[in-house]
């Protein structure tokens, strides 16, 4: 059983919520911007904490109750009620601030030469593109606002470098690989009009890390705050860069600086993850519940509570976990990682039909590998007519989804390795495991290599890095279990015990399929006492 990382996208990556698609924008050989064909709208359907006492059922699911339903829908809605009244207490506050800033921004304009551009000079609007437009619930229109903006203003750089960013955030959030060609065409444009400009560098560090190529991401991202210090989306690309390369103590330090630098949102979901990685739970849900109570668009609220909802369930914590989740559901209906979370939650409970038919929605619009195989395992554990013949459906889909990515520039690699590991082609999981570990050595590439190399036989050899994987601290039930299962098969029974019993004890759902040969394991184990 693979484990369950976020290493299929840049960590913790600020999000949009999930747009309509749009249509690039081209360059004409004239210089201006023609007019984008009409969006694409996405597909939409309506889908819908203490430690669990205990897993679900070794023999099937335990159907979801009316009472269950009946209490997501009320977390839901109950999130809601609160939220709108902040949101109108709020609004008092933001009025005044909205009135000044479009001043501001007027002013801005006319300062920057926001006006039809006549002439060679790159320009820049300040009031047309707001960096926030990254941020909200609406990034589909923000898009096309930016494409009519440069229509009219095909030389305005900041526009093209905000674009470029735009097109990272679609590819990301609908996993759509197609649209990081778009993005690195628009960031080329705005470099090419002004080439020191820190905007581009920094959207040129978020493209380079969401195709995992995080040597790259921080060399960007250190050209763009030698521009500017303070260019928050770069100091945040740098803390994901030396993250993805495992140069943990290196990230810490990064965290420290930009929180001192640019304190926000985008950098405490950073500072938060850093010390989960350490096994500092403790200041990681601090911090991220200080991020929360500083959010105030659903773009930031989805997000932030998403992350206190994983947090949550790395810790066996699923009514906690569905509540965070129902608060960013509450923020924005459509986001994707906390439809997947909620899934998650529920099949750890025990609620396997409502965990089924949400994954279902959420593939059915976004077929990213994390709730593919989620989704496939569900169906294994399930065991139903047909039901192997779905499984292998969605298994057959991550590896489209993977071709789809390499085609487009992503480095696909750990993806492969995770999942074919289990379900696919398991020398070619250790091939790209392999390949995975000589760019890059964290505990997700050290704990994908050893399973890849135990898939293959190879247990000794996976030894070392089993326990790499686990050296820091970090409290992952997955790499704990792949851990016991190595020793085990290594002669090391005592060793083998307790890091199946650690992985069990922290987090007994942590994979439908995981869980339940984690516990043959130690019964055998146990039996041969």
């Amino acid at each position: 059983m693979a484990p369950r990382t976020n290493d299929g996208e840049p960590e913790r990556e600020r999000p949009a919520s999930l747009p309509a698609a749009t249509a690039p924008v081209t360059e004409t050989a004239s210089g201006e911007a023609p007019e984008a064909a009409p969006g694409e709208a996405a597909e939409t359907s309506d889908t819908e904490g203490s430690r669990a006492a205990g897993p679900a059922g070794e023999t099937g699911e335990t159907p979801g109750s009316a009472a269950d339903t009946d209490a997501d829908a009320d977390r839901v809605a109950a999130v809601r009620r609160v939220a709108a009244a902040g949101r109108r207490w709020r609004s008092v506050q933001l009025g005044a601030c909205a009135a000044m800033l479009a001043v501001g921004l007027t002013a801005g304009a006319i300062a920057l030469g926001a006006v039809r551009d006549g002439g060679a000079t790159p320009v820049a609007a300040a009031a047309a593109l707001s960096p926030g437009l990254l941020a909200g619930a609406d990034l589909s229109t923000g898009i096309a606002s930016l494409q009519a903006h440069l229509r009219d203003q095909p030389r305005d750089f900041g526009g093209w470098a905000t674009l470029g960013l735009a097109y990272v955030e679609q590819a990301r959030t609908q996993g759509d690989p197609s649209r990081y060609p778009q993005a690195e065409q628009a960031l080329e444009r705005s470099v090419a009009l002004r080439p020191d400009n820190d905007q581009a560098l920094a959207g040129r560090a978020a493209l380079a890390a969401a195709r995992h190529e995080f040597g790259a991401a921080l060399a960007h991202a250190d050209r763009a705050l030698k521009q500017n210090p303070y260019n928050e989306r770069a100091l945040c690309s740098r803390i994901d860069a030396l993250v993805e390369l495992g140069r943990y103590e290196e990230a810490s330090t990064a965290a420290r600086t930009a929180d001192e630098r640019r304190p926000g949102v985008p950098v405490f979901t950073r500072y938060a993850y850093v010390h989960e990685l350490r096994g500092d739970v403790t200041t990681a849900r601090r911090v991220l519940d200080q991020a929360l109570a500083a959010s105030t668009t659903p773009g930031d609220i989805a997000y932030v509570a998403t992350q206190l909802g994983q947090l949550a369930w790395n810790q066996g914590a699923y009514d906690t976990a569905l509540t965070h989740y129902a608060r960013a559901l509450a923020a924005d209906e459509n986001y994707l990682p906390a439809l997947e979370g909620r899934a998650r939650a529920q099949a750890a409970s025990g609620r396997r039909a409502e965990a089924i038919q949400g994954l279902e929605n959420v593939v059915a619009r976004f077929p990213l590998p994390g709730p593919l195989v989620e989704l496939g395992e569900l169906y294994e554990a399930r065991g139903g007519e047909g039901d192997a013949a779905k499984a292998e459906a969605q298994y057959r889909l991550v590896d489209a989804w993977t071709a789809l990515a390499r085609v487009n520039g992503v480095n696909a690699d750990l993806d492969t390795a995770l999942a074919a590991a289990d379900h696919g082609d398991k020398v070619a999981a250790l091939r790209a495991a392999r390949a995975e570990w000589d760019r890059r050595r964290t505990v997700h590439t050290a704990d994908a290599l050893a399973w890849a190399l135990h898939v293959n036989g190879k247990d000794d050899e996976a030894l070392p890095y089993t326990r790499q994987a686990t050296a820091t601290g970090y409290g992952n039930a997955a790499l704990l279990y792949h851990r016991g299962v190595i020793e085990r098969a290594t002669g090391h029974p005592d060793d083998a015990r307790t890091h199946l019993t650690a992985a069990l004890k922290l987090n007994p759902g942590f994979s439908v399929l995981g869980a339940r040969e984690a516990r043959a394991a130690l019964k055998t184990l146990e039996a041969a006492k």
